[in-house]
């Protein structure tokens, strides 16, 4: 047996000690990084089933919690009035014991520009199901590298959401960029009880196609080149494609959004400047996974489908076709079979086409 098999039959175990049955977790598994805890924090809520995690974030170049792990704890405590051991800055292992899900009005702040949006995924399971309506605020980055921005979750994953009976209003009232920070949005959850069963296996006709350049601080040229690229290269109509100055910004930032309206699903494609980048490599990354997902001919883009793993698997089933996962998603699936009693299979269908499959367990 390898290295590598032994370490994943080590992912996950079970102490039936003092305490009672827990879910011990390798936080080092696979990609290794904040998800796995935001995975585990988000289920544990929902099944109220405690966990350890230990060697938390050890594939990172700054292993532990960083602020914006710390706040998602805090929030997933606050909402869950849970019990909770190590939920400090650099920790490498934590205890969570959560109790009865609250709803209510919260407001949570990373305080950095660590992205609150990661905040908002590992709270939003237990919310939906919850009893009452909440209320959130949430401060922090709301558009960052590694992280689903704010206008991807408005407009390609809540949708889906909201098609398994998910109530989900999210309002953005400042965007946030690394490394000032600054963002804040406001979301309304109304609780729909029980998810329902989704299957995703064709995108339909394209209705439109939009990309939008954000620049905060920074020339606009910078947001014009990027959209000149994406013309170019994509052929898309020259009136769908904008460049927008943040007023009274809060710190220097740029990102350019991509999105792909169909009939069953909206894509959404984000690219971020960087210090030392031309904004044409930037624009020219985006164009490139537009063209992996239009050529691929499939409805779910790989972060999209990182994404519907939970709320599938909440609902006891449902079906996507997708690209090749991620290694993040594969971990992601990992962790979910841990607490929920399902199935998850990823089956390459051809080249370039993948589906994933979430069927109850036995």
């Amino acid at each position: 047996m390898s290295s590598g098999e032994k370490r994943k039959l080590r992912l996950f175990r079970v102490d039936r000690g003092e305490i009672g049955f827990m879910i011990i977790i390798d936080g080092s598994y696979g990609e290794g990084g904040g998800q796995i805890l935001r995975t585990a924090l988000a289920l544990s809520l929902v099944t109220r089933k405690p966990f350890r995690i230990e060697n938390i974030r050890a594939n990172r170049k700054r292993p532990g919690l960083m602020r914006q792990h710390v706040t998602a704890v805090n929030a997933s405590v606050a909402i869950g009035q849970a019990e909770v051991k190590g939920n400090v800055i650099g920790a490498l292992q934590l205890f969570f014991g959560p109790k009865m899900i609250k709803p209510g009005s919260y407001h949570f702040a990373v305080g950095t520009a660590g992205s609150c949006t990661l905040v908002l995924q590992t709270i939003l399971p237990a919310l939906l199901l919850a009893e009452g309506k909440s209320e959130l605020t949430l401060e922090g980055g709301t558009h960052n590298p590694m992280a689903p921005t704010f206008d991807f979750l408005n407009l390609a994953f809540f949708p889906v959401l909201h098609r398994m009976g998910a109530n989900i209003t999210a309002v953005l009232e400042r965007p946030g960029f690394y490394p000032a920070g600054g963002g804040k949005f406001a979301v309304s959850i109304e609780p729909t009880g029980k998810l329902a069963r989704l299957e995703v296996l064709a995108r339909g006709n394209i209705a439109k196609q939009i990309a939008i350049a954000l620049v905060s601080k920074l020339p606009r040229h910078i947001g014009e080149r990027e959209i000149t690229v994406l013309r170019e290269r994509l052929g898309w109509d020259r009136y769908r494609l904008r460049v927008e100055e943040i007023a009274n910004p809060v710190g220097p930032g740029n990102v350019l959004t991509a999105m792909i309206e169909c009939e069953q699903i909206t894509e959404v494609f984000t690219g971020f400047g960087e210090r030392g980048v031309p904004a044409e490599k930037v624009a020219s990354r985006v164009v490139a996974e537009v063209q992996e997902y239009l050529e691929a001919e499939v409805p779910v883009g790989r972060h999209l489908a990182d994404q519907l793993i939970i709320p599938m698997a909440l609902a006891g089933g449902g079906k996507f076709r997708t690209l090749s996962p991620s290694q993040h998603t594969t971990t992601n699936i990992e962790v979910v079979k841990q607490f929920l009693d399902v199935v998850i299979l990823a089956t390459q269908l051809n080249e370039k086409v993948w589906e994933i499959e979430v069927k109850k367990g036995s």
